[in-house]
């Protein structure tokens, strides 16, 4: 029986469920691929409790998934930004929101290659191009006919295409 850590379980998927396995986790991280950096702007656009964030960011942290680092702009302030190891996530986020997409999601975001602009298959593959691109070389953009949209700062500026991993910035 499975208790309520994984730690003792001697599995690779059980060492990635604790540290991208929590609620609101894998949110954060897509969230970071977006652009968004900074605790406000993730607090506005997840409506995420604060206390819950401040704990996911930290334990991103500490699993080497973000960095934490000062805002240059915003004194006593800081950034998140993916790791490599946190970047290495980016084939199982899309994988994911692919699924969501194709299960019910009416809120997806289309992702295309940005050297050829071909839409981007489930396995994140450029069929074009026959590469598979990083989070680098992908655009995000907002399908056409989706639902009701969010009016926080972050969502405004996700309605326009743009670039993973591209800083964002709300004001």
């Amino acid at each position: 029986m499975l208790g309520n850590r994984y730690q003792d379980q001697d599995c690779a998927l059980a060492r990635a469920l604790e540290v991208i396995g929590e609620r609101w986790t894998l949110l954060i991280v897509r969230d970071a691929f977006y652009g968004v950096r900074r605790f406000n702007d993730l607090q506005a656009h997840l409506d995420v409790p604060k206390a819950v964030l401040s704990d996911r960011l930290s334990g991103l942290v500490e699993d080497g998934v973000l960095e934490r680092r000062p805002d240059p702009e915003h004194r006593g302030r800081h950034l998140y930004e993916l790791t490599a190891a946190g970047r290495d996530l980016w084939p199982v986020l899309h994988a994911l929101l692919s699924w969501g997409a194709r299960h019910g999601s009416s809120n997806s975001r289309a992702f295309t290659h940005a050297a050829c602009g071909t839409p981007l298959d489930d396995a994140g593959h450029c069929t074009d191009c026959d590469v598979t691109p990083g989070p680098h070389d992908v655009l995000s953009a907002p399908r056409p006919g989706r639902g009701r949209l969010r009016d926080d700062p972050v969502a405004r500026v996700l309605r326009a295409p743009r670039r993973l991993l591209e800083p964002l910035e709300t004001s």
